[in-house]
């Protein structure tokens, strides 16, 4: 049986690609070839902020100030929940020795990059977990420096609770600056910073792409999208629960879609009966977003049974991914494509955005069918490394030089040629392309 579409999305992400490379091109360009001051102008026109770039420990000792005793004591928690988490992911990546053959020893060794940026929005909403998200993972990975960057609001500077978060949580230097010309900063070097090795954390459309120009000279978590969200539920789920969930991620923006499969038409039909009333119910910076979020973007999808519902959701590969069904243990078997999986109603995306101590930082726009979110591994390398006795380089010495040969790759041939001819001197070896 076809999908039954019982509400339709009329435009996708991709409906609402900006054009914005020349001027993301434009804007790194020209940062990159005036330094410090360039992007000083550009961050009094964008983010009309003249106050201290690269805060100072008197700055951030003023923001913790303002800071509530009890917001500081959540972030507290939630750091502590991602600092675990990390720990434990990172425990899961060692160093690797195996003798291959005789004599011929190879390995792996995990090795943190040196400089990490984290770029923590700023604009509509203050994102204090992305701060928390970010920085937690750098630190466990072992970068030797964080800078954590995110814009100030215009003539009062970056959110006080912003700051308290990335500092709590091992950021080096704080750096009051948004959009293109922090990313430039970071990645250049400006200011007194370490030029950045890996770029990571969620932002505008203007961050993202100024993130995939940079691509290649530096390291990104990804390129993301608008945020997404899919929820998978039969019968047995609570509507209201599920409509709560899908309004609460529409809240991120007028293009984050949400999507509803499920196998039972009345669960469906209550949903989409409850959503604009739930909507309508937000504060008005919310509604705006939720509202056309849902209109446009929205899709409800009834199916014939589970194994249908899974392998629409595949089809999706949604970044969140919730499970509200029976026989939860079959699902997180079956389902493959996600960037966070949330089992069960007791536990919902907004608990991994920002306490859970899983990463929110997700693969958006179908990315889950290939990678996954920030981790603690995202700024690792896994290099790799050898060593022989004369002994044990004999036989890979041999098949080596056969096989450069048969691809006409003479030098790589003769590098391993003249290792036999002075280890195993006076010996005869058959090294030419056909044995």
């Amino acid at each position: 049986m076809a999908l039954e579409y019982l509400k339709k999305a009329t435009l996708t992400a991709k409906s609402d690609a900006s054009e914005v490379h020349e001027t993301v091109v434009a804007i790194l360009d020209d940062i990159e070839k005036g330094g410090d001051a360039t992007a000083l102008d550009y961050a009094a026109r964008f983010d009309q902020y003249e106050g201290n770039v690269l805060l100072s420990a008197e700055d951030i000792a003023a923001a913790a100030a303002l800071v509530p005793e009890k917001l500081k004591a959540d972030i507290r928690f939630s750091h502590d929940n991602v600092r675990r988490f990390a720990e434990a992911q990172k425990a899961t990546v060692s160093d690797v020795e195996v003798e291959i053959v005789p004599g011929m020893i190879a390995g792996q060794k995990a090795i943190p990059v040196d400089a990490a940026g984290c770029y923590v929005p700023g604009g509509r909403y203050s994102h204090i977990a992305s701060a928390i998200m970010t920085v937690t993972t750098a630190k466990v990975a072992g970068c030797r420096h964080i800078t954590a960057c995110s814009p100030p609001r215009p003539g009062i500077g970056v959110n006080p609770a912003i700051i308290y978060a990335a500092h709590y949580c091992g950021a080096d230097k704080i750096l009051a600056m948004g959009g293109v010309q922090g990313v430039a900063a970071m990645t250049f070097g400006l200011f007194g910073l370490p030029k950045a090795n890996i770029l990571v954390g969620p932002g505008n459309q203007f961050v993202a792409e100024a993130k995939r120009i940079l691509f290649g000279r530096v390291g990104i978590d990804m390129i993301a999208g608008p945020t997404d969200s899919l929820i998978l539920a039969d019968g047995t789920a609570d509507a209201h629960i599920v409509a709560t969930d899908l309004v609460s991620q529409a809240e991120h923006g007028y293009n984050s879609p949400v999507w509803l499969v499920t196998d039972d038409r009345a669960l469906a039909e209550e949903v989409m009966q409850m959503v604009p009333g739930l909507i309508d119910d937000l504060p008005e910076v919310n509604r705006d977003n939720a509202f056309a979020a849902w209109r446009d973007y929205a899709e409800v999808i009834l199916c014939t049974d589970r194994e249908e519902m899974a392998a629409c959701s595949d089809g999706y590969a949604p970044e969140h991914l919730t499970v509200q069904a029976e026989d939860l243990d079959w699902w997180l078997n079956r389902l493959t494509c996600y960037g966070s999986l949330f089992l069960g109603e007791e536990t919902t995306v907004s608990y991994g955005d920002k306490a859970t101590g899983t990463n929110h930082v997700l693969p958006t726009s179908g990315a889950a069918s290939y990678t996954g979110g920030l981790s603690v591994h995202k700024y690792m390398k896994i290099v790799t490394w050898q060593r022989a006795t004369r002994e044990g380089s004999r036989p890979v010495a041999e098949a080596t030089a056969r096989i450069a040969r048969l691809e006409g790759m003479e030098g790589h041939a003769r590098a391993a040629d003249v290792r036999l001819a002075k280890y195993f001197p006076g010996e005869n070896f058959d090294l030419s392309a056909d044995g």
